[in-house]
């Protein structure tokens, strides 16, 4: 049986994915306007190192669709030049420059990979359910090692990865034991693997490890969901006829009452020069500086 909600009543899972998880984590208000409020306030505008994240993995995950004969270095860079995301560069020459870049990090990477090697799944879905919540997630690449499963995520940014970002990734615990479970198969080693540089970070969950982790999930599901049901009978209650409308005109957040407002509070960190709803958030605007799109990028070596 489920956890108990009012009146005794089994309370329904919790659906969400790791990110829904961890954008609770780091922030109410975030999560508020990004899953809650409908129309959701207007985002600022699209980042330049996610147009280079999200090419580079297209290309990575197209690479192991392709005919083993094909899957060639050259044919790598192929792909992420015909896929390159052109938003958030300051213009046409910066965004030039970094797809020549990330051609030759796409390029270096699978130079690395044996193309016989295939994986159990690329940009696979799995999911897994506990009696708290129902969690599914798009994982990068999942190998096959031996008798086991490995979970491998890509990753582009500029800062170096640690073994301590694999083993506390919710994100890669999850998808662990999601995909042990989807593909009745044991899965206890997750990788970060930096396509800049090459580098692979990775960590060996135990049993213990993973259901911690899986524990932790299951209590940021409740907060988050407890907030969540406030928030719908506001809604409910407050909807006029023909239907809720719980966000400003203009792209502006819902007006909400102070004791729904208090259920998503922000929670303000250097993270907040970077969030997407910065514009409407005033505590944002004073915990850090206001950034230029394409500022998360290293500089071209």
């Amino acid at each position: 049986m489920g956890q108990l909600g009012l009146e005794g009543m089994p309370r329904r899972l919790y659906s969400c994915t790791p990110s829904r998880l961890n954008t609770w984590l780091d922030c109410p208000r975030r999560y508020r306007f990004t899953y809650l409020d409908r129309p959701a306030p207007q985002k600022g505008p699209p980042w330049a190192h996610n147009s280079v994240g999200a090419s580079v993995h297209n290309a990575l995950a197209g690479w192991w669709r392709e005919p083993y004969e094909r899957r060639t270095p050259a044919m790598a860079g192929i792909l992420l030049t015909k896929g390159w995301i052109t938003e958030g560069f300051r213009d046409q020459e910066q965004s030039t420059v970094w797809r020549d870049r990330a051609r030759a990090m796409v390029s270096g990477y699978t130079s690395t990979l044996d193309p016989s090697d295939e994986p159990v799944g690329v940009e696979r879905t799995v999911a897994t359910r506990t009696s708290v919540i129902a969690v599914s997630g798009r994982v990068d690449r999942i190998d096959r090692r031996g008798d086991e499963l490995v979970i491998v995520d890509y990753k582009t940014g500029k800062r170096p990865l640690t073994e301590e970002d694999a083993r506390s990734s919710l994100a890669l615990a999850i998808y662990a034991m999601a995909s042990s479970r989807v593909l009745h198969r044991a899965c206890h080693k997750v990788e970060l693997h930096h396509v800049p540089t090459g580098s692979i970070v990775e960590w060996e969950h135990s049993d213990d490890s993973l259901g911690r982790h899986i524990g932790r999930a299951e209590e940021i599901a409740l907060e988050a969901s407890e907030a969540d049901e406030r928030y719908r009978d506001w809604r409910a209650t407050s909807a006029p006829a023909g239907g809720a409308r719980t966000a400003s005109a203009g792209g502006r957040p819902a007006t909400v009452p102070p004791e729904i407002e208090a259920s998503f509070p922000p929670r303000t960190s250097p993270i907040c020069s970077w969030c997407d709803y910065r514009r409407h958030c005033p505590e944002g605007q004073a915990a850090g500086t206001t950034h230029q799109p394409w500022d998360a990028l290293a500089d071209p070596a």
